[in-house]
């Protein structure tokens, strides 16, 4: 099956899904509302800096201030980040990373514009070229063919240089000279706007998340695009007739009445992304737990028990653990620290095999990782580039009764706490009965399990209690009312 993109739009928000081989492999989501500002160019004011950390916090006019390193300035090397800026000060940055949590944005000071095949970036001292493009004779017919158009002048930058993005593999070099051109006067029109501003501005906004598709995506295998919005389409072929014409052919537009997402079973998969815990078909499953330091994985074979030995059982669930996570780290667009725990593995050859299936799962993510070895205890530690929010972040909230801890303290905690609480009261006031105010699991818990126990404590206080149920309060809620 050929590879797909379905774009589900609607006024309220735009969702991108990659297709391959027909198993959802990533996915965009962008809200009016709440859209990502990575790429967005801000004039920022400086309102603090901190020698101790050789960085600065620069305020762009969002909730929360962003954090600029020394590294991220022009000609830092070297210097002390008192030489480069001081507070009050504006400077033009970009921001790399979208706010996350508690965390401000993360922005440069090295400035870059992008297009279809390259990226521009004014403070490039040398031409570069994507990692990705793995062919020698490719990446030295590209580096030509753009030295060439440089020095004859079809791109009269005055500085920096460009990135080759894998993208333009394969790209003929009129296409590569009007990307120089649209890049060139986009440079133009941002330095008009960079002067004179007294107050945080943002004076380049990225495209809208369907245009970023047709620029970003490495289109050589997609078969169709297909977009469920008529106004989207147009937006994307016009897009397509000043940029990327090439591409406009593999825009389709659905009409269905069955939304497309549903109908290719993308909305639940969608569901099953935000569950804790991921079915393989053997048997075995994974566990995910997300938190702000790290996420971490763990792999049990389950159902599984395997047809000939523990250990085969064992290396046929990591396996396919590897491959299922590998995917899963796109879907959920996990980032940061992220720790795996497979089965324990005694054959060294089977520690290798798992870990080539698991680098080949990640050799297809677009997003820039990083994995090591195992460790003795099964332990492998993959560092996925952030740079957005995951999905968990995107489409869910902290909860507001167990406080994003996962597990809510049970009924005979709760009753326990309550025990305690009437013996501090009895002690330190003198009142005739005491009212409990609690959930109905706790109250039914006081009034079966423990009616012992309320017994016994009614006897030793020499006062009695009264219960009633709160419908508005949670598992752990609960008051002690004076009568």
């Amino acid at each position: 099956m050929s590879d797909e993109v379905l774009i589900n739009a609607t006024p309220m928000e735009t969702r991108v899904a990659i297709i391959n081989n027909g198993m959802l492999q990533e996915v965009f989501i962008e809200r009016a509302q709440r859209r990502g500002i990575v790429g967005n160019i801000y004039v920022g004011k400086v309102v603090r800096v901190l020698p101790g950390m050789q960085a600065a916090f620069v305020e762009l006019g969002l909730e929360r201030a962003s954090f600029l390193h020394v590294n991220e300035i022009q000609n830092s090397s070297g210097k002390n980040i008192r030489e480069l800026l001081r507070e009050g000060q504006m400077i033009v940055v970009q921001v790399s990373k979208d706010p996350i949590g508690t965390k401000g944005a993360r922005v440069s000071a090295l400035l870059s514009v992008s297009s279809r095949y390259l990226v521009y970036m004014p403070d490039l001292d040398s031409l570069g070229i994507s990692q990705r493009i793995d062919d020698e004779s490719e990446r030295e017919r590209l580096k030509s063919l753009v030295a060439n158009i440089i020095e004859a002048d079809d791109s009269p930058v005055d500085e920096g240089n460009y990135i080759i993005r894998t993208a333009a593999d394969g790209a003929v070099e009129d296409a590569l000279k009007q990307d120089m051109f649209f890049l060139k006067n986009l440079w133009a029109h941002l330095q008009t706007n960079m002067k004179g501003h007294k107050k945080p501005t943002c004076i380049h906004q990225d495209l809208a998340i369907s245009e970023r598709v047709l620029r970003d995506l490495m289109l050589a295998d997609i078969e169709k695009i297909r977009v469920d919005s008529r106004e989207t389409i147009q937006r994307m072929q016009k897009f397509c007739d000043e940029f990327v014409p090439e591409t406009k052919a593999l825009l389709e537009w659905y009409p269905g009445e069955r939304p497309i997402l549903e109908l290719y079973g993308i909305e639940d998969e969608l569901q099953r992304a935000l569950s804790r815990k991921v079915e393989l078909k053997s048997g075995g499953y994974l566990i995910f737990d997300q938190t702000e330091a790290m996420t971490t994985i763990d792999v049990n074979t389950g159902a599984y028990v395997g047809h000939r030995n523990l250990e085969e059982t064992i290396f046929k669930t990591n396996l396919e653990a590897a491959t299922a996570l590998a995917r899963q780290l796109r879907v959920r667009n996990l980032g940061g620290i992220i720790i795996i725990d497979f089965i324990d593995m005694q054959d060294a050859e089977h520690r290798r095999q798992v870990l080539r299936t698991l680098e080949k799962g990640l050799d297809k993510d677009t997003t820039r990782t990083a994995l090591t070895g195992i460790t003795e205890l099964g332990l492998v530690q993959v560092v996925r580039k952030r740079t957005r929010e995951s999905l968990e972040q995107v489409l869910c909230e902290t909860c507001e009764t167990c406080h994003g801890r996962g597990t809510l303290k049970s009924a005979e905690t709760v009753c326990y706490e309550i025990f305690r609480a009437i013996l501090r009261e009895a002690r330190a006031y003198d009142h005739d009965a005491y009212l409990v105010l609690a959930a109905e699991s706790v109250i039914d818990r006081l009034l079966d399990e423990e009616s012992a126990n309320v017994a016994d404590l009614e006897e030793f206080i020499g006062k009695s209690m009264q219960f009633q149920v709160e419908s508005i309060y949670t598992q752990e809620q609960f008051d002690v009312i004076l009568l």
